[in-house]
C-alpha cells in the first residue's frame, strides 16, 4: 500500500521531521495554536504538506473542528482578531489540500468546502471577518483555479453563486476580485455558463451584479478587478440568449473611453473588452 508518510518530501529530512512532528502536534488541542500558525507560514516551501495533512490520522478532523468552533462567534458578530487569524491558519492548510492535485478531488468529495459557506455568508465589515471571507474565498479559488469540471459540478450543486454575488457587492476590494474570479472561472466551464444562461433570473442576476462592480469602479478604479468583470461579460456573450441582453444592459462605461486609462497597459484586458463590443454590436446584425 502506498504510505505517504514513509516518503521524504522534498525539503530534506530535517525539514520532514519538524513537519511530521507539526502535523502530529495538530491533533493536540494545547499544541494546536502555535502548529497551525506555523505550518501555514512553511506551506508554500514544502510541497507534500498536503497529502500528509490528509492521510495523516485526526488531521483533517483538527482542522474542522478549528473551522466549527467558530460558528458560534458569527452571529450575533463578536468574532476577535485572534480568533480569525487563528481559525484562516486552518484554512490556509485546507487551501493547500485544495490546491494539490493528489489531494483535490479527496477533499471534494468530502464536501469540505460546505463548512466554510457559513464564513462566505458572513456580512460584519470588520477586519476579523474580512479577513475570515477573503480566506475562505482563497480556499474556493484554489479549487477553479485548475480547469476540472467536478469542482465546477459540485459547486453549482451548492449555494456558491449568491454567496459569491454579494461579497462582489458588499466586500474589500480584494474579496470582490475574488468572488469575481471565481464566478469568471464558473462561466468559463460549459456547463457553468448553461447554469447561469439557464434563466432569466439566473442571468440578471449575475448582470445585475456586475454592472453595480462596474459602477463602482468609475470612482474607484481597480485594474485586476476590472480585467475579471470585462471576462465574465465576455463569456456570456457566448451564449446567444445572454448575447442579446447583454446589448441593452451591458454599462455604457464599458462602450466608451472611461476605463483607457486604467487599462492603458492592459493589453489582455482591452482585447476581451474589444471582442466584447464586437460580439454584442455584431448580434445586432443577426436579429432575425
Amino acid at each position: 500500500m502506498h504510505n505517504h508518510l514513509t516518503e521524504i518530501p522534498q525539503g530534506g529530512q530535517e525539514d520532514s521531521e519538524k513537519i511530521f512532528l507539526l502535523v502530529l502536534e495538530l491533533t493536540n488541542p494545547e499544541q494546536r495554536e502555535a502548529a497551525l500558525l506555523e505550518l501555514s507560514k512553511r506551506r508554500e516551501s514544502f510541497v507534500d504538506l498536503a497529502p500528509i495533512l490528509w492521510h495523516s490520522f485526526g488531521t483533517i478532523s483538527a482542522l474542522l473542528q478549528e473551522i466549527v468552533a467558530i460558528y458560534p462567534l458569527l452571529s450575533p458578530p463578536s468574532l476577535t482578531a485572534q480568533a480569525s487569524n487563528r481559525v484562516c491558519n486552518a484554512l490556509a492548510l485546507l487551501q493547500c489540500v485544495a490546491s494539490h492535485p493528489e489531494t483535490r478531488t479527496l477533499f471534494l468529495n468530502a464536501h469540505i468546502p460546505l463548512f466554510l459557506y457559513p464564513f462566505l455568508n458572513t456580512v460584519s465589515k470588520t477586519r476579523p471577518f474580512e479577513y475570515l471571507r477573503l480566506t475562505s474565498l482563497g480556499v474556493i479559488g484554489a479549487l477553479v483555479k485548475v480547469d476540472d469540471a467536478d469542482v465546477i459540478n459540485f459547486l453549482l450543486s451548492t449555494e456558491i453563486i449568491p454567496l459569491c454575488l454579494r461579497i462582489m457587492e458588499t466586500g474589500s476590494e480584494l474579496s470582490k476580485t475574488v468572488a469575481t474570479f471565481i464566478v469568471q472561472k464558473i462561466l468559463l466551464d460549459e456547463t457553468g455558463l448553461a447554469y447561469i444562461c439557464a434563466t432569466a433570473e439566473r442571468f440578471y442576476a449575475v448582470s445585475t451584479v456586475l454592472g453595480n462592480l462596474v459602477g463602482t469602479l468609475v470612482e474607484q478604479p481597480s485594474a485586476r478587478l476590472l480585467k475579471h468583470i470585462v471576462r465574465c461579460y465576455l463569456r456570456l456573450s457566448d451564449n446567444p440568449r445572454a448575447r442579446e441582453a447583454l446589448r441593452q444592459c451591458l454599462p455604457d462605461v464599458l462602450r466608451d473611453a472611461t476605463f483607457s486609462t486604467c487599462l492603458k497597459d492592459d493589453v489582455t484586458t482591452k482585447r476581451w473588452l474589444t471582442q466584447l463590443l464586437f460580439n454584442i454590436t455584431e448580434s445586432t446584425q443577426h436579429v432575425q
